[in-house]
């Protein structure tokens, strides 16, 4: 059956949709094998060493691993050929469940397989050629080869120490080169394991499945325990290779001496334990010790394994009452025999270097990275890990090499997240605004055209009636009482008629005719209409302005001020304080009237620049003077606020206007 190698095979896969963006399976990769894309983790093939380590950890599901369930079942399918299953020592941690281990090989042979042997068998072949391999070399230091993931990284990460890894086959090649030589090198044969990287470590074997894959198998063969019958492991058996996967197996099943006193041999297990000491090996720091090393924490804790029964020092219990129960009933004699008969086979492999190190940024592009983060000394370096990367110079080097991005340093997204809530606050202040003044404007255009029709329809009565009133008034003699209720006529209707005059500027827009005025001068004008009581102070501040000349239509201004300063001067009646302060500010002249009176209300400021809303009295205003301010303001492009308070509670009382206009020739 014409199938790709073993070894080409991408093992390890992402499932885009569930991932949620945790950063666990980059700080768990050894081989920083996973590229955050969009936020998004992705494997990358030629990188991975098939640890298994990011589908352990990832809480989500969306690691996963080849499934090679549909092969096997190709293969069982193939009844020309004898199936063989290889089973991996570790499998009494895994199947617990399982009354017995002969029940267990029952229910393989269901699946159709015609022979079911186990690895320690290999195991011990293995063990005995690593004592041989320790005694014979002298000081020649060793790492051991019989983890297909350690080999890989040594070759990928480390290829100088290639020549340090044993070349002694692992214990799965080793059984099947004794399955081959037993039966004929035409059969099935599938190992079944607890381990991932097996699926591509070599072609001597034809396929591999986990233990999760048989559990599966088991399910959708429909094959139970209670309707299997018991049976035991075809020779040749083992002796005490069924305690390899543990940690230290290798050592017990060997013999080797593990004395602390003698410290020549070092066992490391585990993602960071065994990094650091092939770091610590290559740097010469204990190249004169062996090194037993194992990417899980014993193949009892292999990502092909039950995540729910992962639970590392009852697997290891579960496989040395194995181990003691068949140590108990062994027929050293028969074992002996099946040594002798397998002890001319090759067990060496050669292993070759397989350089995927990147080369490290420079100095430059590093810190230019670690800049766009916000880290620009050493005190910024939080190292918190929570990107995946222990540093946050690695996790920059990093991002140079492609592999990561800034988004995932914590502290900078809180940050930038930060940022962007205070922009978003500052943008809904101004949409708020920009809302009002849209109401704002609203009314106004109502307003103006309301106002329009009726200044129309009440001039040319209102210019009859003085009209003939003033003629009146010239034919009547003066000491009479007609001529004064005629005058109080004349009077009362030029008022009238100055009203509709504000209502026919509130309603057009008036054209904008700027020229050179002196800002305080301007103010000091408007003060000419009117009368300042003497219990009323007033304080001009031109402190902030540069240069004594601005751009304004000085009428229209003028017009402004006279009401404002009216309206300050009548909030006081028991006198107080009218401060006028004139400034330039980004571009902007900048006018601020504030009086110490007695303030408007809340509820009525919203409604302060409405046309014919007014607070005071009857009879002593039209409503129309801020109404008609507010829109000369908006014809000079500019803006006016209000800042009042009536609660003497919360302060001094009082309001101030302040009104900014863009200081700018006409063009």
């Amino acid at each position: 059956m014409e199938r790709r190698s073993n070894k080409e095979r991408d093992l390890i896969y992402t499932i885009r949709n569930k991932c949620r963006v945790c950063y666990t399976c980059v700080r768990e990769c050894p081989a920083k094998a996973i590229k955050i894309v969009n936020g998004q983790a992705e494997v990358i093939k030629d990188r991975c060493v098939a640890c298994g380590n990011c589908i352990k950890v990832c809480s989500q599901g969306a690691k996963v691993y080849l499934d090679t369930k549909g092969a096997v079942y190709q293969m069982l399918e193939q009844r020309e050929r004898k199936n063989v299953a290889i089973v991996a020592p570790s499998f009494p941690a895994e199947f617990s469940d399982i009354p017995n281990h002969q029940l267990f090989v029952g229910m393989i042979r269901g699946l159709g397989f015609d022979v079911v042997s186990e690895v320690s068998f290999g195991a011990d072949l293995v063990a005995k050629r690593y004592n041989e391999l320790i005694r014979q070399n002298g000081d020649r230091r060793f790492i051991s080869s019989d983890c297909p993931a350690i080999a890989a990284y040594v070759a990928q990460y480390h290829p100088n120490l290639v020549e340090n890894l044993a070349p002694v086959a692992s214990p799965m090649v080793a059984m099947s080169r004794v399955m081959k030589k037993k039966y004929g090198s035409h059969i099935n044969l599938v190992f079944i394991g607890p381990c991932i990287a097996k699926k591509a470590e070599s072609d001597e074997v034809d396929e591999m499945i986990t233990f999760m894959e048989l559990r599966e198998m088991f399910e959708q063969q429909q094959v139970r325990s209670d309707q299997v019958e018991p049976t035991p492991f075809d020779p040749p058996v083992s002796g005490r290779g069924a305690i390899f996967p543990v940690s230290r197996g290798l050592l017990q099943t060997a013999g080797i001496k593990d004395d602390v006193f003698d410290g020549s041999i070092i066992v490391a297990e585990g993602r960071n334990d065994f990094q650091e000491a092939i770091k610590e090996f290559e740097r010469g720091q204990i190249n004169s010790r062996h090194l037993e090393l194992l990417c899980c924490e014993g193949c009892i804790m292999g990502p092909g394994t039950s995540k729910k029964q992962r639970r590392q020092y009852s697997r290891r219990v579960l496989v040395h009452n194995y181990v003691q129960h068949k140590i108990e009933n062994f027929d050293k004699a028969a074992w002996k025999k099946n040594i002798e008969a397998y002890q001319d086979l090759d067990l060496s492999v050669d292993f070759q270097s397989n350089d995927k190190r990147i080369s490290s940024p420079s100095r430059e592009e590093i810190d230019k990275v670690l800049r766009s983060m916000g880290k620009y000394e050493p005190k910024d370096h939080l190292n918190c890990g929570a990107c995946g990367y222990d540093t946050c110079e690695e996790h920059a080097i990093a991002i140079v090499k492609g592999l990561a991005e800034n988004e995932m340093c914590l502290p900078y997204t809180i940050e930038k997240l930060h940022n962007s809530v205070k922009e978003l606050a500052v943008s809904n202040e101004k949409l708020v605004s920009m809302q009002e003044t849209l109401k704002q404007t609203e009314k106004m255009a109502s307003m103006g055209q309301l106002s329009a029709g009726i200044a129309h329809e009440l001039n040319n009565p209102l210019g009859v009636v003085i009209m003939y009133a003033n003629i009146l008034l010239e034919e009547v003699p003066k000491d009479s009482d007609l001529h004064g209720d005629l005058k109080l006529i004349v009077e009362q209707t030029n008022r009238c008629k100055k009203i509709v005059g504000g209502l026919l500027n509130f309603a057009r827009k008036n054209q904008v005719t700027r020229s050179e005025v002196d800002p305080v001068k301007l103010v000091e004008q408007s003060f000419d209409a009117l009368i300042v009581p003497e219990n009323i102070t007033v304080n001009i501040d031109a402190d902030g302005l540069s240069q004594g000349k601005a751009y304004l239509d000085q009428e229209q201004l003028t017009q402004i001020f006279t009401n404002l300063i009216k309206n300050g001067i009548d909030a006081m009646p028991e006198g107080g304080t009218l401060d006028i302060r004139i400034r330039e500010e980004n571009g902007n002249v900048v006018f601020t009237i504030a009086d110490t009176g007695k303030g408007i209300k809340q509820e009525d400021q919203d409604k302060i620049f409405e046309p014919f809303y007014t607070t005071k009295g009857i009879g002593k205003g039209t409503g129309l003077g801020l109404a008609t301010a507010y829109g000369i303001v908006k014809m000079h492009q500019g803006k006016i606020s209000l800042d009042s308070n009536d609660d003497p509670n919360k302060g001094p009382t009082g309001t101030k206007f302040t009104i900014s206009i863009p200081n700018q020739p006409e063009k």
